[in-house]
């Protein structure tokens, strides 16, 4: 791809994706257990909330594995167009998991003890796995928004652009709730903090609340991102205007009638085109033109991986067949206005 291009669908495959993901899910099966731990001595109602978050996390990451494996087989016979939309399905799978696994019990537990109150234990366990948690997420976190900067340079965009358009969601899962968790965090800490003060459950149940909402947040995110490109979302368009200006280069090609493009994967996308030729081009010219187009498409856009082009004639053009009919137009399928 050009350095100009904007398009967030370009990689060097599933390796970078897979480490940010084994990262992040080593990083939160350690903290999980520390915070179920720390959740029980303390009494905390906000860490359990942290344990379950982690968990939560933690499942979220193997489905993501999951999605990252299945998604890179290559097509078969059954499925001649791949498996990359399966990453999807899993990712969204994750989304779920988050909102179940961590929200849902991270609200109730939080009214649970807003209502019945709780008996407070030794804080100082909890405030030491807080620290450590908050390094190791970190870590995991940057690891991700490293991913994110090299290719969002690498497309010459924002990394926040590329963050909120790009396909590839298992980087953008890691990254949406490894930054979720370092607010969460903060959120435990300060309901620990004051219950200690204050003597009082409410705060902490307070900051369960607060992070199931947070999670909550971060589902809807997540799972809205994989519904759209599970149901077939385009390129941007200015990566759509460039395909067409790519395949108007190619001789013998004189309109692109009509233009659709379809995300597979983050590195897998579809075109299909109908194209006008020259009238005077012949057979052997249309799919020379043809073999043509595809390969700039790939040159200029590695991720393009099918090209489909459907020689149709344009407005005005007349078929061999429809000539010399009085009163009669065109036979058969009707031209495509561009």
């Amino acid at each position: 791809m050009s350095e100009t291009d904007s398009s967030p669908t370009v990689g060097d495959g599933n390796a970078e994706s897979t480490f940010t993901v084994v990262v992040a899910a080593l990083a939160n099966l350690g903290i999980a257990v520390a915070k179920a731990v720390a959740g029980v001595v303390s009494g905390s109602s906000a860490m359990l909330a942290e344990a379950a978050h982690s968990v939560a996390d933690t499942v979220t990451e193997l489905l993501l594995l999951t999605a990252l494996k299945r998604s890179s087989r290559p097509a078969d016979e059954e499925h001649p167009l791949g498996h990359g939309p399966e990453r999807y399905i899993w990712a969204l799978l994750a989304s779920v998991a988050t909102f179940v696994g961590g929200a849902v019990f991270a609200v109730y537990d939080g009214i649970h003890t807003l209502i019945h109150g709780e008996k407070l234990g030794d804080p100082l366990i909890s405030y030491i796995v807080l620290g450590v948690a908050f390094l190791l997420e970190s870590f995991s976190l940057r690891t991700g928004l490293r991913q994110v900067r090299a290719e969002a340079a690498r497309l010459g965009t924002a990394a926040g652009h590329y963050l909120r358009v790009t396909p590839d969601t298992a980087v953008k899962a890691v990254v949406l709730e490894d930054s979720a968790a370092l607010v969460g965090l903060l959120l435990a800490a300060g309901g620990l903090l004051g219950a200690q003060l204050t003597g009082s459950g409410v705060y902490d149940g307070i900051a369960s609340v607060l992070i199931g909402l947070l999670l909550v947040c971060v589902a809807w995110v997540l799972g809205r991102s994989n519904a759209r490109l599970l149901i077939g979302r385009p390129l941007p368009r200015s990566m759509r205007d460039a395909v067409r200006e790519e395949i108007l280069t190619v001789p013998h090609i004189v309109a692109v009638l009509e233009l659709t493009t379809l995300i597979q994967g983050p590195r897998e996308i579809l075109v299909a085109a109908k194209v006008d030729f020259r009238d005077a081009s012949s057979a052997r010219q249309v799919e020379w033109a043809c073999e043509e187009a595809e390969q700039q498409l790939r040159e200029r856009f590695p991720s393009i991986r099918r090209v489909y082009l459907d020689p149709t004639p344009g407005l005005g053009d007349e078929r061999s067949t429809g000539e010399g009919r009085t009163g009669e137009g065109p036979t058969g399928r009707r031209p495509t206005d561009g």
